[in-house]
């Protein structure tokens, strides 16, 4: 009977279970009143008296053996009926963690934003979905600009037009004409142009414009603030000019250039070959624009500009290829990290 006693010993031990039925299997051949640890209890009357008191004590030191391992057991299975215990090969390298990263388009945003905060700018919002006047009429665009035409613009509705903005200088409208000057902001967000997809140019793509309305702002203050912009975002060595230029809703007007960062002035596709990339459009505010908002334009002067978030992040990072950012290939995405 001791053979017996050390064999169920064993078995109790070395039971594994990874189910409730596996569980249940487990109770009826050990706990249950006809299970082997009952058995042996009957056996135990046929035991010489001599040695009941020894084998009764071993019988009973079995018996709760067995209920904690029924406990261990049942405590080892999750809510689900399954084994939460590690079923695997403990030899095997464990799976890394992976960290996660944050889109570049996203990272550059941030870093424009943070720059003019520190300059007194607020961040303003609006509708990606817009009408004619708050997109073109109001700025000044002339009715035949090309702007206006379907090969240009994409329109969800003719007579009246309603369309996909073309830039977030409709954000610069709504808050000209909800609130009273002065004010500073900038409008980052998606837009919209009929374009053929190209390492250089999207159907859509991101902006960020800024609006700088108040007494006495002259074109200086605006040449010192993309000044500042352009050398905390590409590092005090960056060379910088300015070209005149022409938009319906500045005037004068200007384009910003900084030299090549991907490939140092000798020429690359981003940069045509010339040594220099286009960073953002800008001018003073055109009295028009300020007469469509109610705003006095002898009262007031302001200055406005609008760059691609895009050509930031490609020159900030040094990459070639606009459609990269759209195309969500992780090997691509995750290089990015804060940039602190």
């Amino acid at each position: 009977m001791t053979e017996k006693v050390e064999v169920l010993k064993n078995q109790i031990q070395g039971f594994i279970v990874k189910t409730n039925s596996e569980l249940e299997e487990f109770r009826l051949k050990f706990i249950s009143k006809k299970g082997e640890l009952s058995q042996l209890f009957e056996e135990l009357k046929a035991v010489p008296a001599d040695q009941k008191r020894t084998m009764g004590q071993m019988l009973n030191d079995l018996k709760k053996l067995a209920e904690a391992k029924f406990e261990e057991l049942q405590s080892g299975l999750g809510n689900d009926g399954s084994s939460s215990a590690f079923d695997g090969d403990l030899t095997l390298p464990p799976i890394p963690n992976k960290t996660g990263s944050q889109h570049p388009l996203n990272l550059t945003r941030y870093r424009i934003i943070e720059i003019f905060e520190r300059l007194g700018f607020n961040v303003e919002d609006g509708p990606e979905i817009e009408d004619d006047w708050h997109n073109f009429t109001a700025l000044n665009f002339p009715e035949n600009h090309p702007a206006r035409e379907m090969q240009d613009t994409f329109f969800i509705e003719k007579n009246p037009d309603v369309l996909l903005r073309t830039h977030t200088s409709n954000v610069q409208i709504r808050l000209m004409k909800s609130r009273k000057p002065p004010f500073r902001a900038i409008m980052p967000g998606r837009v919209y142009r009929n374009e053929a997809i190209s390492a250089r140019a999207h159907c859509f793509f991101h902006q960020v414009e800024g609006l700088y309305v108040d007494n006495n702002v002259g074109f200086s203050d605006l040449k010192q603030t993309l000044y500042h912009f352009a050398k905390e975002m590409f590092g005090r060595d960056t060379k910088i000019r300015l070209r005149p230029s022409f938009f319906p809703f500045t005037e004068p007007s200007s384009e910003i250039d900084i030299s090549c960062l991907i490939c140092h002035g000798k020429g690359c596709n981003v940069c045509k070959y010339s040594g220099w990339v286009e960073i953002a459009g800008s001018g003073m505010v055109h009295p028009n624009v300020l007469r469509n908002c109610e705003i006095d334009p002898e009262a007031y002067t302001g200055f406005a500009f609008g760059m691609g978030i895009e050509r930031i992040t490609m020159l900030r990072y040094g990459i070639n290829d606009l459609r990269l950012f759209s195309e969500n290939d992780l090997r691509f995405l995750k290089q990015f990290k804060p940039v602190m």
